[in-house]
């Protein structure tokens, strides 16, 4: 065994993030390793190459006890980690970049012309002839890729970790990187590969570990676990009773809202389409990289569309800038709460007001008050926990930030909602209360788009749900077709490669 991971537990503050996970990759396998946001890839793979250390367990590598003290350490021991974003130098030369902080020396200089000689003579191993005195820069991304990948395998790496390599690039480019994983497959090197492209997991690795909530669920050779089945244990089943009621009339496609026709920017939403009807829940589910965010934030005008048509109330949109689509009634909670949402340094009271300071204002002056009654009504609402009003937001969990973000858009009383992932890290009870209250808004007019990875919620809340799947929307399913067989069969829609 190349690398053993067992027992791994890892906490921050009061959040448990790892509870029990193992990981075990033999030498010259490639392992995919899968799971949503939040299922703990990251903090797994942080432990294992000394950015974070494990409170419990047990990492062996090439046979030792190991415990990388940072990612320095980890590099020396014989792990690379190429990132999505190649964290190169990019106006360094293509050999610059592949011996940084290990240039060759001779009488105390770099040797520049060995240097050069090494890094043509590595990247050749991968049948890429380029002219490595160029800045890396003037390169495609895939060039990019097997230049990191190339500085890896100078420094003797025994394991490589991919982590979601392909998403910049295209068919020719995977092509050219799983030939390299390949070469280096057969010279013992392993590789642990995370993507969420399931084709390509069939497509390159040996085996899957499946993580969810913190721990590993499953371990399977690819060959021995069909597309459906790996979704279905990557998302799992764990709400069990929501009680959210649906509308009682179905669909209300003949007073549609919003209404997107064949949208697309880029690779990540190609061709979308779907309604908002008034008064309802929305559903869109996919996997991890099928679009969602990205679809919700051309609506938002967060992105510049390339293609399509968004119609609100008939019209086309034509948003410029989220401020236009909030002036127009919508609001956005964010997925990303640290990035897109909350404001650290500011109270609960500050942060949930922020949007709707404007109309708490007279004559320049915030109505203390008003503010005060809003937020108590939320606190009390959607159950925050926080010491007063006043508390620093960072100071609260996760989940609380959350809500706190989901009543600072009810507060302004808004036509349309997106909510991307609303339930991501609370409990389950309040996780049924929120749904509640997402349907109780939408008895009374409100129109909801809800991305969402847990099928329960869409199966519990949702009036119809629109399927997407590698920027496509796939499927659309009525409300008396949302089922969990349904939703698994139209997310994994696509045949595996032969």
């Amino acid at each position: 065994m190349l690398l053993s991971m067992t027992g791994i537990n890892k906490s921050f503050g009061d959040v448990r993030v790892l509870t029990d996970a193992s990981l075990a990759v033999e030498p010259g396998e490639t392992m995919a390793l899968i799971g949503q946001n939040g299922a703990g890839k990251s903090t797994l793979i942080k432990i294992l190459t000394g950015a974070y250390a494990h409170d419990t367990g047990r990492i062996e590598f090439q046979g030792k006890e190991v415990r990388f003290g940072s990612t320095a350490e980890s590099q020396a021991g014989g792990i690379a980690t190429i990132y999505q974003e190649i964290n190169l130098a990019p106006n360094r030369t293509v050999a610059e970049n592949i011996f940084l902080g290990r240039e060759p020396r001779r009488f105390g200089l770099v040797d520049r012309a060995r240097m050069q000689a090494d890094a043509a003579t590595v990247l050749r191993r991968f049948k890429l002839d380029i002219d490595v005195n160029r800045p890396l820069q003037d390169f495609e991304a895939a060039t990019r890729q097997m230049v990191a990948i190339a500085r890896g395998v100078t420094q003797n790496a025994r394991l490589l970790i991919l982590d979601e390599p392909t998403s910049s690039l295209d068919e020719r480019e995977v092509a050219v990187l799983f030939e390299t994983i390949r070469t280096l497959k057969a010279d013992g090197v392993a590789a642990i590969f995370i993507s969420h492209r399931l084709d390509e997991l069939f497509a390159i690795c040996d085996r899957v570990t499946i993580m969810r909530d913190g721990r590993t669920v499953a371990v399977s050779p690819m060959k021995d676990i069909s597309k459906v089945e790996l979704v279905r244990t990557m998302l799992g089943k764990e709400l069990a009773a929501f009680t959210a009621k649906k509308r009682a009339h179905g669909d209300n496609e003949g007073a549609a809202l919003v209404g997107v026709e064949n949208l697309g920017a880029g690779v990540r939403v190609r061709d979308v389409s779907f309604n908002i009807g008034r008064g309802e829940i929305a559903g869109l589910a996919g996997l991890l990289g099928a679009g969602r965010t990205e679809t919700a934030r051309l609506i938002y005008a967060a992105d510049r569309k390339e293609r399509g048509t968004v119609k609100v109330d008939g019209r086309e949109s034509n948003y410029i800038a989220p401020a236009d689509a909030i002036a127009d009634g919508m609001g956005f909670v964010s997925e990303d709460r640290k990035i897109e949402g909350i404001v650290p340094e500011m109270s609960v009271r500050e942060n949930m007001t922020l949007a709707i300071l404007p109309k708490l204002q007279k004559a320049g002056i915030i109505d203390k008050a008003a503010q005060r009654a809003i937020v108590e009504k939320y606190i009390a609402a959607l159950g925050i926990k926080c010491s007063s009003p006043e508390q620093p937001i960072r100071e609260l969990s996760g989940g609380n930030q959350q809500k706190v973000l989901l009543a600072r858009w009810l507060c302004m009383n808004p036509r349309l909602l997106i909510v991307d992932e609303p339930t991501r890290g609370i409990d389950v009870g309040a996780k049924a209360e929120i749904l509640k209250l997402l349907r109780s808004l939408a008895d009374e007019g409100l129109s909801v788009l809800m991305i969402s990875s847990e099928l329960e919620e869409l199966i519990a809340a949702a009036d119809h749900v629109t399927v997407l799947s590698d920027g496509l929307s796939v499927r659309r399913l009525a409300s008396e077709e949302i089922t969990e067989a349904n939703l698994l069969s139209a997310m994994a829609h696509q045949e595996v490669p032969a």
